[in-house]
């Protein structure tokens, strides 16, 4: 499993699991496509591990002006578990 995928900030950052599925599996096709890599690919690294860390990188995220996919800050809340409480 990739490491970065575990994170939940990752996940909230896109906007759910689901959104991160379809921008991993979007830019994956591009890749075996044949688009070059936005980051370096180091030696042993997976296509969907090269993904994984242009989204980690800020290197591709999903267009929201350009889309009707509304932002993750407007619809997904941190649950209740990742609130410090006294």
């Amino acid at each position: 499993m990739i490491e970065a995928l575990r994170n939940d900030d990752l996940i909230y950052n896109v906007g759910g699991k689901f959104k991160l599925a379809a921008l991993i599996q979007k830019r994956w096709a591009e890749i075996l496509e044949g688009s070059r890599p936005l980051v370096e690919k180091k030696p042993g690294m997976t296509d969907i591990e090269l993904v994984v860390q242009e989204i980690l990188e800020g290197k591709i995220d999903i267009d929201y002006d350009n889309s009707d996919v509304p932002r993750p800050e407007t619809i997904i809340r941190r649950p209740a578990h990742s609130v410090k409480r006294k």
